[in-house]
């Protein structure tokens, strides 16, 4: 922290709404009638590792030939 600065509070909401309190309100997610019907889309064939690994197909093929072609050019021309 440098000497010259100034901390200051968080400005006040002009329209009154507090995200704490509304999160606070809310309470937990336990009685989501919806987790069941969601929990499909992270389990499985739908986890984030696979839907990462689906998004450059042909990505790890065309890595190596470009390797490979560039190893041949380096060693033969």
């Amino acid at each position: 922290m440098y000497p010259t600065s100034v901390r200051r509070s968080a400005r006040p909401n002009l329209t009154g709404f507090d995200p704490k309190a509304f999160a606070a309100a809310a309470g937990d997610r336990r009685g989501d009638p919806w987790a069941r019907r969601e929990a499909w889309r992270y389990n499985g064939p739908f986890s984030r590792v696979k839907r990462f690994r689906g998004s450059f197909p042909g990505l790890g093929i065309a890595t190596v030939a470009f390797t490979a072609y560039c190893a041949y050019e380096y060693f033969f021309l």
